[in-house]
């Protein structure tokens, strides 16, 4: 019924948008919005674990993947970047996910440990920001998830010195090869330089599209430190 509901319209015809005397087309139509899905304080409870919880699991129901998130770090110059990499574990102590320390997102975090994550839902039409604050998971933490990992992906977390430049594409099979007979009738470990990261909320924004672009938005910022559930949050409306 929402995948129905929140389906992105056919392009918009008429004029096109002009920028710096160019002609730019428009893209995409007006989504239709769902105005039955609101999200109101009674139904959002106190607790941002227990609502992304439950929004989580219903993103599973309707996405393929949607453990999907986009995490934006910031450089030594101020300047930031984002990309797109997957949730691999949450809870109150925060969301975990894995990559290698050496690539340009985990010098910058850790250089400046503070990060920002997206879920986006777009058949729930359903948005999560999370902020907060980033350090890496115990070695041991790292060891047990990269176990799990297919063969494959062990391998290339040897093989790449992921975002450093790369000749050609037969460099990093060649690499891909090496490292394959290297480790060759026995496990692969995991590479020093690969490991876990754990994002620490301290605000949460809950977005829910309605219609006429009148979205509900409810903000959970933490308050106070501590506690089985993380501390206590102080949860606002914003404007849309």
């Amino acid at each position: 019924m929402l995948r129905d509901a929140c389906r992105i319209g056919k392009p918009a015809s008429g004029p096109v948008v002009r920028s710096g005397g160019r002609a730019l087309t428009r893209v995409g139509g007006v989504p239709p919005g769902d105005a039955t899905a609101a999200l109101s304080e009674e139904d959002a409870g106190g607790d941002p674990y227990a609502l992304f919880g439950a929004w989580f699991a219903a993103a599973g129901e309707v996405d393929d993947q949607p453990e999907a998130m986009g995490l934006a770090t910031v450089g030594a110059d101020g300047r930031p970047s984002l990309r797109m990499v997957l949730l691999k574990g949450w809870g109150t102590d925060g969301f975990t996910f894995f990559t290698n320390y050496q690539s340009r997102k985990g010098g910058e975090l850790d250089a400046h440990p503070g990060a920002a994550l997206l879920f986006f839902w777009p058949a729930l039409m359903r948005e999560v920001r999370i902020e907060g604050s980033v350090s890496r998971t115990s070695a041991a933490e790292s060891d047990a998830y990269f176990a799990t990992r297919p063969r494959g992906s062990q391998i290339g977390a040897h093989a790449s010195a992921q975002s450093r430049p790369l000749g050609s594409r037969a460099e990093l099979d060649r690499n891909v090869a090496e490292v394959a007979d290297r480790f060759a009738g026995r496990s692969v470990p995991r590479p020093d330089h690969w490991g876990g990261y754990r994002l620490a909320p301290d605000r949460f924004e809950f977005w829910q599209g309605r219609t006429d672009r009148l979205h509900d938005r409810l903000v959970f910022t933490r308050t106070a430190q501590g506690g089985p559930v993380g501390g206590t949050w102080a949860r606002t409306r914003l404007q849309p």
